[in-house]
């Protein structure tokens, strides 16, 4: 994976860099917002440090758990500076555009948006710009099952009574699982009634909630758990690689879809950095170089049409390309979403507690 960040930086774009070879943004300060997980690590590894080193800006990068927080941090601030940018899955732009406290990115100091699959180039009324597609499946034991499951239904099956996790109320694939649980019983996946009293059905038959990615895998590797999800592979890149010793699988051929969320790159309409750093920086997440880097890393599918990427990652199931999506993928009407978020949080929580 080094030589693909050093493949990421020697792609960083050329305008930033002067002809004398002396640093565009330096003494310029970025200060970044994102996940406290190995998806946010990979952040800080493959596009804040190469920048830094293409820029010469610094980037200070603060790291949290998960957008619900990012969402209550920035409504804490209100008009104190305090982030230049956040990575976020895409329900918490809406929300925070929403909110009145988020600007609109300049497009014309993003030329690296022209490489991306217009459907994906912007959302949250221009306050978001496409950043990366997460995805979402199941997460299951290579030990349990000789072929991957192809229904959210088998997380029914008594077989794993007691031996099932899933997501934690205030993410984004718990409101991914109601939707499933929806389709599942022949619904739109906006049906939340008759997917909450379905839900109840597994509250006793949980091992576990999936806070902790850490612990999930700890769980798998010693046999402790079948099956789980709305999940996202993306948390467990390299155990996905190793089956063998972490029995884990994952999959996005179900009966009821996948899902897939167009995460977003946003800037506070409050933030202490100047514009031209800042709508850098954003821009620079978009790099062909970047994306491909950031796809095979942490198996989120990239936006750039024309992302570098190794035959490994072009050739992984665990990474959903943007010519992939079909009519199994799932990609959500994010008002609507935003609009039943709170509620269903509350539902779930108080349905599986």
């Amino acid at each position: 994976m080094k030589g693909a960040a050093g493949m990421a930086a020697a792609l960083a774009m050329p305008s930033i860099v002067t002809a004398q070879g002396s640093k565009r943004y330096d003494g310029k300060t970025v200060r970044l917002l994102t996940w406290s997980d190995d998806t946010g690590l990979a952040v800080l590894n493959h596009i804040a440090k190469p920048f830094e080193e293409a820029t010469g800006a610094k980037v200070i990068a603060d790291r949290t758990g998960s957008t619900s927080e990012m969402v209550a941090k920035l409504r804490a601030a209100g008009d104190r500076p305090q982030y230049d940018v956040i990575t976020l899955a895409g329900v918490g732009g809406v929300t925070l555009a929403a909110d009145g406290l988020l600007a609109k990115p300049d497009l014309n100091q993003l030329p690296n948006l022209e490489q991306v699959d217009p459907q994906f180039r912007t959302g949250a009324d221009g306050h978001g710009i496409g950043y990366l597609l997460w995805t979402g499946g199941m997460i299951y034991n290579t030990r349990t099952f000789s072929e991957p499951p192809v229904s959210y239904a088998q997380l029914w099956d008594e077989s794993v009574q007691s031996r099932l996790f899933l997501p934690p109320a205030t993410w984004t694939d718990a409101l991914d699982t109601v939707f499933a649980t929806s389709k599942m019983l022949g619904g739109d996946g906006r049906d939340a009634e008759a997917a909450f009293e379905k839900l109840a059905q597994l509250r006793d038959r949980l091992l576990t909630f999936g806070e902790n990615p850490t612990q999930l895998v700890e769980l798998f590797r010693s046999n402790a758990l079948d099956i789980g999800g709305v999940y996202a592979p993306a948390f467990f890149a390299r155990e996905l690689a190793n089956p063998e010793q972490s029995n884990m699988g994952a999959t996005y051929d179900l009966e009821e879809g996948f899902f897939a969320d167009l995460m977003y790159t946003i800037m506070p309409k409050s933030h202490p950095g100047d514009d031209d750093v800042v709508h850098a920086f954003i821009n620079y997440t978009l790099d062909a170089g970047v994306q491909g880097v950031m796809a095979e890393a942490v198996l989120n599918g990239p936006v750039n049409t024309q992302a570098v990427m190794s035959e490994a990652a072009r050739s992984s199931p665990f990474i959903i390309k943007p010519e992939q999506l079909s009519d199994k993928a799932v990609v959500h009407d994010k008002d609507f979403i935003a609009s039943v978020r709170e509620d269903w949080i509350k539902r779930y929580t108080q349905t599986l507690s």
